[in-house]
């Protein structure tokens, strides 16, 4: 079946006729930043795999640039702006706030700023949670802390007639959701209400996944100080295994169906030999399988360091058939599993082992950005502020070839972004671990069972 075919074009409210406070360039070279035009376009292609094609300038293939424009819809003393944070912590999410709130009442002048608590369950008024008035001063320090000021909470996105209920009642006119992809197909719903009774609220979701799995974007911001965090805990972990009589060392990270943080932490510790992700399937016994493998690496070096991403070896453990509030299928726990069968394996063979397992995904989620992610949540925060103050809606925030540019929702939540475990990505982090290509005993079942990472799922990581 042909996938379908993609479409950039970004919504508006309507035509801008306000001119910006913020006073800009038109002219290149006077040493002044410069106003973005509408018609300004990042290329979501750039690698030629076919030299005989013409190069795509239509809407399936440009993303409209981000940053301020010179005329706008909103007048800014008739705008009543709302923020949220929805799903799990990650690192940053202050940081994206504050710049959101700074950026609308310092470069705006707009000074009614609301600030809805513990994520969409902060719209019902049976949560009883009122809003915050936000300002520069209230939230100026929030971004030496971790967690997010205003609280978060899973599910309720599909409430939508509540959610836009609450907004009209309120009379905000643009909102700000800093959430993941459940959270913006949420955002998208809300915008879909707003739309369908006549309402002029702009939607911006700032797009939140510690476990990099956006389709499109580069990177969600606290994927690097999630990955800094994750190798902290592997060089404690492997000075653990590197101490003992055949010590091993057994790290379980983030990632529930994308393996970015555990191969980015293999990548950056180089301590790591063993990297387990959900893209590339493995086997635990048999002569080609993990365990052996294992004990191979024992055997030449005494020692071995797992990496192990939570939503890796499914298919091997008893399926919960339970989900959480978000929706999301809550996975069996991989760590405990691999650190019993491990024990077993060894026991069996009466091989003394001395394991030791650390799952630090909590210490990971509510860690304080590192530089690199305060940096890009600033800028998140701001150019979502633009896109807003110019009347688009439906769309997030994200960078695209380290150029900052606006995505429709729906695209960027149409599936999710993967390891692609015939990328450079995965080849240069199995050069890094020295691990076996494919830890399966049986080609075919292999291919079989990572059909679900297939049929297009995975972006190519060049």
């Amino acid at each position: 079946m042909a996938e379908a075919k993609l479409d950039f074009t970004i919504e508006t409210l309507g035509p801008c006729k306000f001119p910006s406070p913020i006073k800009l360039s038109n002219v290149f070279g006077d040493h002044k930043a410069n106003y973005v035009k509408d018609d300004s376009y990042v290329r979501n292609t750039i690698n030629v795999f076919d030299t005989s094609k013409k190069d795509d300038m239509s809407s399936a293939n440009l993303l409209q640039k981000a940053g301020p424009r010179e005329k706008i819809y909103f007048d800014p003393e008739q705008v009543n702006a709302g923020i949220c944070t929805c799903g799990g912590l990650c690192p940053g999410l202050n940081d994206v706030i504050r710049a959101v709130v700074r950026c609308l009442w310092k470069r705006y002048g707009v000074h009614s700023i609301h600030g809805f608590q513990f994520g969409y369950k902060g719209f019902f008024e049976e949560s009883g949670y009122d809003t915050v008035q936000l300002n520069p001063y209230n939230v100026d320090d929030i971004h030496k802390i971790g967690g997010t000021f205003l609280g978060t909470s899973r599910g309720g996105g599909q409430r939508t007639g509540d959610i836009v209920d609450t907004l009209v009642a309120r009379h905000i006119n643009m909102v700000f959701i800093i959430g993941g992809d459940g959270t913006q197909r949420g955002a998208l719903d809300v915008a879909n209400e707003v739309e369908r009774r006549g309402l002029k609220i702009a939607v911006i979701g700032v797009p939140k996944t510690v476990d990099n799995d956006l389709q499109f974007i580069d990177r969600s911001f606290g994927f690097e100080t999630a990955v800094q965090k994750a190798k902290d805990a592997v060089t404690a972990i492997h000075m653990e295994a590197h101490s003992q009589i055949n010590g091993i060392g057994l790290v379980k990270l983030m990632g529930r169906e994308s393996g970015f943080i555990a191969t980015a932490t293999a990548l950056a510790s180089h301590e790591v030999n063993f990297c387990l992700i959900p893209e590339v399937p493995f086997d635990l016994d048999g002569p080609n399988g993990f365990l052996h493998w294992l004990e191979v690496r024992l055997q030449k070096r005494g020692h071995a360091v797992i990496v192990v991403a939570e939503g890796a070896g499914q298919e091997l453990l008893t399926k919960t058939n339970q989900k959480d509030a978000s929706g999301n299928t809550k996975l069996a726990d991989i760590g405990t599993f691999l650190r019993d069968k491990i024990t077993e394996y060894f026991k069996e063979k009466n091989i003394h082992i001395n394991l030791k397992y650390i799952d630090p995904s909590y210490q990971v989620r509510a860690a304080v950005a590192n530089a690199n992610d305060s940096i890009y949540c600033e800028r998140l925060g701001n150019n979502a502020v633009h896109a807003a103050m110019a009347g688009k809606t439906k769309m997030v925030v994200g960078l695209v070839h380290d150029k900052y540019v606006h995505i429709p929702i729906s695209v960027v939540t149409s599936k999710r972004n993967v390891v692609d475990p015939e990328g450079a990505l995965w080849r240069d982090a199995l050069d890094a671990t020295g691990q076996p290509m494919l830890m399966v005993n049986n080609a075919q079942d292999a291919k079989d069972r990572a059909s679900n990472v297939a049929d297009g799922k995975a972006k190519k990581t060049e």
